[in-house]
């Protein structure tokens, strides 16, 4: 194979990143990324009989194995960072035997990988320190879609709740969840991060740092909300993902074609430039590249929304849209609600305005390529909250936020030293009713909660409806009222996913209300005496203990 070199002008920049310089001098347009303070370097590839090496022409080299498309190397400064554990970085737990072939365009070297149903893309762009990356998939032959770049040990450190040690922390469940002996608890599972929340992940070392900068996740599944592994590390190596459609904790059916790019990129230490982020990475230089499914800013279109009306100002409102083929969200203005959404594809999505992350309103809207659909002001009408309530404990938000141990249960396992005990009842207005009520239950660990409550004479002398909101369930677990003598039916299960979420790191399901229609007979009469209101799990599967049918709250109210 031919090697193509081209010798590369530099210009040293200031911060994390600097804008690539191509062949002739002029600025590349449409990236950045950290330029070598080495005084000249090549940019190009070579075949090494076993990898196509790519020279970036800046501070980074990495190879492509020609055989599998697997990322085998990544070598910044003179140093590799790449690979633990005999594996290297790869679609989902690697394509194995591939079509690999490679060819430069200008200031853009890129790598093809061809395995069945899925076609991996790599690209370097001349004078940058990143790897852009692409992954097409036609169909569901590959039971799921990610991107793990795998690291060497030791390089970087992490001492958060996605790291642990293989030779002293002791498994608790399903092989990926780990104990400390101070009671803390580690998994790859354990970001804490909803997509909604971040650009990138990564590591640094405060003079090295190593990002995967995700991609608009256009084709992923699971919404803005959806928590999924981002990276981890242990005594063995370390590990970043782009996760495009994973099965657990699961609400979306998997969508399929291009996603991407996604960006590997090294800094000087610091976060990699926020030009690389979806929504502000210039990628008009990928027009011309061929790749398959590929569709340019010429052929998307825009969504600008006016405002929303009968907003709450305590919480973020969100904009998402959705079709059997492309999600996107944004970000609702605080007062007004304004919000726009740029880069979409062609077609008819299902508009949602989350609360929180409650859908208080739905509507549809279509988009045309080139062009921007505007709407008139939409006013809220589906908020619970707005009912009248004798008593509410938390609010309908769509999370389990406001109770107990809730936020700790995005990073750690229910039997976390740092959680507070599940068990514990609550009296209605003693004051911190919401901390004290447990953000989750479960059939084995805290059945059987009680609510107590006092009704006047006028409100003793009507039925009432109870509310009973919950996020997500586990192996169809959901809420069974009693008040006082009074037993209700058992509720139907809704749709939910069927995997672990309350034990990973996600409250994340389909937002459901159970509505209880409890008669006059079932309340005390003297308006001194407390009502007694128990919450039961009912189920007939799920495992024991933490993986015992299961439940997460939005909300409980006695509605007038």
């Amino acid at each position: 194979m031919s090697t193509h070199k081209r010798h590369l002008t530099r210009r040293r920049v200031l911060g994390a990143s600097a804008i690539g310089v191509a062949a002739t001098g002029a600025a590349v347009a449409g990236g950045t990324g950290l330029l070598s303070s080495a005084s000249a370097a090549t940019f190009g590839y070579k075949d090494d009989g076993t990898n196509y090496v790519v020279d970036t022409g800046a501070s980074l080299v990495f190879k492509v194995s020609k055989s599998t498309g697997d990322l085998t190397s990544l070598v910044h400064r003179g140093k590799e960072y790449e690979g633990y554990g005999g594996k290297h970085s790869h679609v989902e737990s690697g394509l194995g035997a591939s079509t690999v072939t490679i060819r430069q365009s200008g200031a853009t070297i890129l790598v093809k990988v061809v395995h069945g149903a899925i076609t991996q893309w790599y690209a370097a762009r001349s004078g940058q320190n990143n790897v852009y990356l692409w992954t097409h998939k036609k169909d569901a032959s590959f039971t799921a879609t990610r991107y793990l770049v795998r690291l060497k040990p030791g390089i970087f450190p992490n001492e958060g709740s996605d790291s642990w040690i293989e030779a002293s922390d002791k498994v608790i469940e399903a092989g990926d969840v780990w104990k400390r002996a101070d009671g803390t608890t580690h998994s790859k599972h354990y970001s804490g991060k909803r997509t909604i929340d971040y650009d990138h992940v990564g590591f640094t070392t405060g003079s090295v740092g190593l990002w995967l900068v995700r991609s608009n996740h256009e084709k992923a599944s699971g919404g803005p909300f959806y928590r999924s592994l981002l990276r981890h590390s242990n005594d063995k190596g370390a590990g970043l993902y782009e996760i495009l459609h994973y099965n657990q904790a699961q609400t979306e059916p998997e969508r399929f074609g291009l996603q991407g790019p996604f960006v590997l990129s090294f800094t000087d230490g610091g976060t990699p430039s926020p030009a690389l982020s979806a929504g502000k990475l210039d990628t008009s230089w990928v027009d011309g590249l061929g790749i398959t499914g590929w569709v340019g800013a010429a052929g998307r279109g825009k969504v600008a929304g006016v405002g929303l009306k009968n907003m709450d100002a305590t919480y973020p409102y969100t904009v998402g849209f959705a079709n059997a083929d492309a999600q996107y969200w944004a970000k609702a203005a605080a007062g007004t609600g304004a919000f726009s959404c740029k880069g979409m594809l062609p077609g008819t999505y299902t508009l949602t305005v989350y609360k929180g992350e409650l859908a208080v309103h739905t509507g549809t809207v279509k988009v045309t390529a080139g062009g921007t659909t505007s709407l008139n002001s939409l006013t809220i009408t589906g908020d619970p909250s707005t009912a009248k309530a004798i008593w509410r404990l938390g609010d309908w938000d769509g999370t389990p936020g406001e109770f107990k141990n809730a936020k700790l249960m995005t990073y750690a396992h229910p039997s976390d030293a740092r959680a507070a005990k599940w068990t514990g009842n609550v009296v209605i207005g003693a004051g911190g009713e919401a901390a004290s009520f447990p953000a989750y239950m479960w059939k084995d660990v805290n059945d059987g909660v009680l609510i107590y409550f006092k009704l006047t004479k006028a409100q003793a002398a009507a039925a009432h409806t109870l509310r009973v909101g919950v996020t997500d369930a586990f192996s169809n677990g959901r809420p069974r009222i009693a008040v006082n003598d009074w037993v209700s039916a058992v509720p139907t299960a809704p749709a939910q996913p069927s995997t672990r979420s309350l034990t990973t790191g996600s409250y994340r399901g389909n937002n459901h209300s159970f509505a209880f229609n409890v008669p006059t007979s079932a309340w005390k009469t003297d308006p001194n005496q407390y009502n007694v209101l128990k919450l039961t799990i009912v189920s007939g599967s799920g495992g024991t203990a933490f993986l015992s049918a299961g439940t997460s709250f939005d909300c409980i109210d006695l509605l007038t």
